[in-house]
């Protein structure tokens, strides 16, 4: 994924609540988000070309995302694909912390990326690009593109500032609103774009919460809300080559287990 916005533990109602795009070329083969032939309690999308996923959740309660990490000059390619390292954790029994300190010491046999797995229990971050690739346990209000963790991108800022007004909504508010988070195509002005070495008329392209583009550009819009008896609505909005919809996936399911987090004090 290349932008993440996500509340946990902020919610009286619902102790995750996570929004998230991802951008990638549209000629990448990839399956719709459903509960995987092979691993029947594990919910997301999947890479048909190196078989992970972005984004997924299992019955138990894990939750794994990545994204990429721009930078230039472009890393070699890597031995293994970053879309293993949500998967590994889908299907593992690790708690988070103990599989990012795992995930640290493998990080150069993959290319750049943010990493954020959890557990119901707890929700961490991680990126090899850290300096000390420690794993970071999160609370709050947090947003993720590709660069570390809440980078005060404008995307970033502006989406972060939207989602924290949403903490009182219910469902139905929550929804539409994160999507129209997720949809505004609005490109940050140039004043304030970041600097990651693709110049400055790829970074406008870029900048945007949404990216229509031709060839690369947003392939899914994701809202995800998990509620303190562990029901999960999960919603998947698909684009096609400049932003043209191709169709919505919504599943609602339960967890195991109850997601008993509370909402930290402000």
């Amino acid at each position: 994924m290349c932008l993440i916005l996500l509340a946990w533990r902020a919610h009286t109602g619902y102790p995750l609540i996570f929004a998230g795009n991802r951008d990638e070329a549209y000629d990448r083969p990839a399956a719709a988000p459903d509960f995987w032939s092979d691993a029947p309690d594990i919910f997301g999308g999947r890479d048909l070309e190196k078989g992970g996923t972005w984004l997924g959740l299992a019955r138990s309660g894990r939750i794994a995302a990545v994204t990429n990490y721009r930078e230039r000059p472009a890393a070699p390619d890597a031995s293994r694909s970053r879309g293993e390292l949500t998967a590994r954790f889908l299907r593992g029994t690790e708690e988070p912390r103990g599989y990012l300190e795992q995930v640290a010491r493998s990080g150069a046999d993959y290319r750049a990326f943010s990493l954020i797995v959890g557990d119901g229990e707890g929700l961490y971050y991680l990126s090899n690009r850290a300096p000390g690739q420690a794993a970071q346990e999160l609370s709050g209000v947090h947003g993720l593109s590709n660069h570390l963790l809440d980078t005060p991108w404008p995307k970033i800022t502006r989406g972060k500032a939207r989602l924290g007004r949403l903490l009182g909504a219910g469902e139905a508010e929550l929804t539409r609103e994160l999507f129209e988070i997720l949809l505004d195509r609005t490109p940050a002005p140039d004043a304030e774009l970041p600097e990651t070495g693709v110049g400055q008329q790829r970074e406008r392209e870029l900048s945007a919460s949404f990216i229509p583009g031709e060839h690369y550009g947003t392939r899914a819009s994701t809202v995800v809300l998990i509620d303190r008896l562990g029901e999960v609505l999960f919603i998947e909005r698909a684009f096609g080559p400049r932003g043209v919809p191709l169709g919505i996936t919504e599943r609602r399911f339960s967890l195991e287990r109850a997601v008993m987090a509370q909402p930290q004090s402000p």
